[in-house]
């Protein structure tokens, strides 16, 4: 496994363990449609949450959270309407991000709730 991938996979579990301990219920991880994968499904308070994880080592050039651009939005949009269709999710649903910055000694994470729609 590339240190790329195993980075990613290891940024999703701090965000599924973080969102946990919030209340969240992980009910998917990795969800796949066309050009569209969601990082982590969760459910909490009646709500469906798509939600993208952003690791970084530093935010010399830019915080986590600013790599997710229009064209990723759209395609998560894409992938929770294929997800809500398949699960006939007829509830509200919300997207998220999970910002990590991963720095030797010290690891910050952020959620930010209702980041685009």
């Amino acid at each position: 496994m590339s240190d790329k991938i195993s980075k990613g996979k290891e940024g999703e579990q701090l965000a599924a363990d973080f969102l946990e301990t919030k209340g969240f219920e992980i009910v998917a991880r990795n969800f796949r449609h066309k050009r569209s994968e969601i990082d982590l499904i969760a459910k909490k308070n009646n709500w469906l949450i798509f939600i993208e994880v952003k690791l970084r080592s530093s935010d010399a050039y830019g915080y986590p959270e600013d790599f997710v651009d229009r064209k990723k939005a759209k395609n998560i949009i894409e992938g929770a309407e294929e997800y809500t269709y398949r699960q006939n999710w007829q509830g509200p649903v919300r997207y998220d991000i999970v910002s990590i910055t991963d720095r030797p000694g010290e690891k910050k994470i952020v959620h930010i709730e209702d980041a685009f729609y």
